[in-house]
């Protein structure tokens, strides 16, 4: 008996040393036991390596930047999905979420279906808004304050004790040992990504993150914790080990059970020498290396869109401890007509 076909769009296609989540969400959903997945690439610059992976992306369209402008954005979503008849849409980055979540009934009502947090939730999780999300939810979170000026920088670093992490309100951190390097960081991340900045009191453990999805009614459909072995540059885990934690896995479900979260999220916490974890932030969509979890047993991609669909889902109840994730790089060999037709046209 063949398996139903379910046309599923994705962004994310940067799999670089900064990957998106896109590819390997991709690669979840080819392994996808209960369907069989059409996958539309959407990228946002003609040399996302996804749009190339053809064993992968069956078809790439260059779509505009949210910045540009919700309307024309979700004109090009829309001139899409009457070529391609769009069932599910995923959302991979942070700067797309927002829009896409205000527009999540309207995409509806065309056949487009998403499977996003709530305006509240996401607001509520945002960076500067973290220290009352541990408040309200008896979570430890370190301290944080939203900065907008120099002024505000330099008052909030006197008040706390070095160093401070410095981060954008979107994207990227930085370590500041003094309050002048830290000015340093916030003129380069406000440049970047807008105000507020975000300053947060740095603590000293080991990082452990953990993938989840929830229902959206209070049920945590699956969870895998982790613990990065190799780090880049830019913080990101380029390996990483699936770990048997059950107080991660406490606390997973009981945020996901509180807030009655919709959707994929990953919680990133630092857990001290002395056993305590700090929550430092709560991304809101499945992260980058989300094919750990699949590897290691649970298909987070394949259940989320059979939630979007509306499908009953089971829960997974367990996954298998000790999988390990190796990213690597390689180097695709493309004809640079491809290149150039995807620049004209828009499309590859």
């Amino acid at each position: 008996m063949s398996k139903k076909k379910i046309t599923i769009a994705i962004s994310g296609l940067n799999n670089t040393d900064n990957p998106g989540p896109g590819i390997p969400v991709i690669r979840g959903l080819r392994e996808a036991a209960s369907f069989e997945a059409k996958i539309i690439g959407l990228a946002y610059e003609n040399l996302e390596p996804g749009a190339y992976l053809h064993d992968l992306v069956d078809h790439t369209y260059l779509i505009p930047y949210p910045s540009q402008g919700v309307e024309r954005m979700l004109n090009r979503i829309r001139s899409i999905h009457q070529k391609e008849g769009i069932d599910v849409l995923i959302p991979n980055f942070d700067a797309e979420l927002l829009p896409l979540i205000k527009s999540a009934d309207l995409l509806k009502t065309e056949g487009i279906q998403t499977f996003l947090p709530t305006m509240e939730q996401y607001e509520e999780r945002m960076k500067s808004n973290l220290p009352q999300f541990g408040e309200k939810y008896n979570v430890l979170v370190p301290k944080s304050f939203p900065v907008s000026s120099p002024a505000d920088l330099t008052r909030v670093c006197r008040e706390l004790e070095a160093p401070f992490m410095i981060k954008g309100k979107f994207y990227d951190a930085y370590l500041a040992h003094n309050p002048e390097e830290a000015l340093g960081y916030y003129y380069k991340i406000s440049a970047k990504w807008g105000l507020p900045v975000i300053v947060q009191q740095y603590v000293r453990g080991t990082e452990v993150n953990v993938v989840a999805l929830g229902d959206g009614k209070g049920q945590t459909i699956g969870a895998v914790p982790m613990k990065k072995q190799y780090i880049t540059d830019k913080g990101k885990a380029w390996g990483g080990i699936a770990i048997a934690d059950p107080f991660l896995l406490q606390l997973t479900d009981q945020i996901i059970s509180q807030t009655r979260w919709r959707g994929g999220m990953e919680l990133e916490l630092v857990k001290t020498s002395g056993g305590r974890y700090f929550l430092i932030e709560i991304n809101p969509r499945i992260p980058a290396w989300v094919y750990l979890a699949v590897g290691a047993g649970q298909n987070l991609p394949e259940a989320l869109v059979r939630l979007a669909l509306d499908q009953p889902v089971e829960p997974f109840k367990e996954f298998k401890v000790g999988t390990m994730f190796i990213r690597y790089s390689i180097d695709m060999i493309v004809d640079v007509t491809a290149h150039q037709r995807f620049t004209l046209q828009g499309e590859l």
